[in-house]
C-alpha cells in the first residue's frame, strides 16, 4: 500500500478537512503523517507528500525543506500553498512591524519578510489549486482514476444557461437580490469569473448561486500570461454580457471580494521565477 503524508504550513486546515471527506483513498493509501489527525516527530519516507498552507515563518521553511527530502512526489495543495492565500494578510506593513519588533517573543515563530508560495523554495511536481480543493480533486491526485476529466473552465461545469438577450444595466456584486436558479450569474449582474477559472471543482459555488471568485486559479489559456492579458479578457466577458459601464466593471473586478484569488492568477506566470507549467496544474 502506498504511503502519503500531509505537511501543514501556515493555513487554515480547510484542505485537510476536504481530504478527510474523500474517503475512497483509505483502501489504497496509508496516511502516515498529518498533524490534524496523525502525529509524528517528522515526515517519514512517503510516495506522495501533500503540502497545504504557505511558507510564512522560518519554521514553515525548515519543515518544508526537511519533508521534501523524504517524498517521491511533492504536491502543493490549495491556494495558500500556491499563492499565499489568507496568510498573505500578514504582509501588511503594520502587522510585520508589530511582530518583527520583538523577535525573541516566546511561542511566536518569527515572521519572514513576506509570505511565500512553496515553490519559491522547493521543486513541486503537481499543483492542485482550490480553497480548498474538492474531495474529488484529492482523489484525482492519490488514485489517478481513469474516468476523471477536468473541464477547461468552471463555466463548462456550472450548467447555468447564458442568455444573449438579457444584459443587466448594472452589476449587483455578490450577495444582493434573489438568484434565478438556471440563468448565468453574469446575466443576472453578479461578479462571476468562472469563464476564466480552471475547471475540475464541478462548480459547487455557481451551482448554489454564489459567483465563482477564481480560487481554482487561471484556466490553461491564461496560466502563463501576465495580469494585463487575463484582466482585459475578463473585462471583455462582462462588457459583452452586460450593459454595465466600463468603470463599474473595472471597480467590481478590483473589489476586495475578488482580489484574494483573482489577482493571484498572475503568480502562475512566474515573474521572479519560472512560470508554472500548465501540465503540472490539475
Amino acid at each position: 500500500m502506498k504511503r502519503f503524508a500531509v505537511l501543514q504550513l501556515s493555513g487554515c486546515a480547510g484542505c485537510e478537512v476536504a481530504l478527510l471527506n474523500a474517503e475512497a483513498w483509505v483502501a489504497q493509501y496509508k496516511l502516515v503523517y498529518m498533524p490534524l489527525v496523525v502525529s509524528a516527530e517528522d515526515v517519514p519516507e512517503v510516495d506522495v507528500l501533500l503540502i497545504s498552507g504557505g511558507v510564512r515563518t522560518d519554521e514553515d521553511l525548515y519543515k518544508l525543506r526537511r519533508a521534501v527530502k523524504n517524498a517521491q512526489q511533492v504536491v502543493a495543495v490549495g491556494t495558500c500553498a500556491i499563492s499565499g492565500g489568507v496568510a498573505n494578510l500578514g504582509d501588511r506593513d503594520e502587522v510585520r512591524a508589530l511582530f518583527l519588533a520583538e523577535r525573541d517573543r516566546p511561542h511566536v515563530p518569527r515572521l519572514l519578510s513576506k509570505s511565500h508560495p512553496v515553490d519559491a523554495f522547493v521543486a513541486v511536481d503537481l499543483y492542485v489549486p482550490g480553497c480548498p480543493p474538492t474531495a474529488e480533486l484529492f482523489m484525482a491526485v492519490l488514485t489517478n482514476p481513469r474516468d476523471f476529466q477536468a473541464s477547461k473552465v468552471v463555466c463548462q461545469e456550472c450548467g447555468r444557461q447564458k442568455l444573449k438577450d438579457v444584459k443587466p444595466a448594472h452589476l449587483l456584486g455578490f450577495q444582493q437580490g434573489e438568484v434565478l436558479p438556471d440563468v448565468c450569474l453574469i446575466n443576472q449582474g453578479y461578479l462571476c469569473v468562472g469563464s476564466s477559472t480552471r475547471g475540475g471543482c464541478r462548480a459547487p459555488c455557481p451551482r448554489a448561486g454564489h459567483p465563482c471568485v477564481g480560487c481554482r486559479g487561471p484556466s490553461d489559456v491564461f496560466i502563463e500570461k501576465e495580469s494585463d492579458v487575463w484582466f482585459k479578457s475578463i473585462k471583455r466577458v462582462f462588457a459583452s454580457m452586460t450593459d454595465a459601464p466600463e468603470s463599474e466593471i473595472e471597480q467590481g473586478l478590483r473589489s476586495p471580494q475578488l482580489a484574494m484569488f483573482l489577482f493571484q492568477f498572475s503568480d502562475y506566470a512566474g515573474g521572479d521565477r519560472l512560470p508554472r507549467p500548465k501540465e503540472k496544474v490539475l
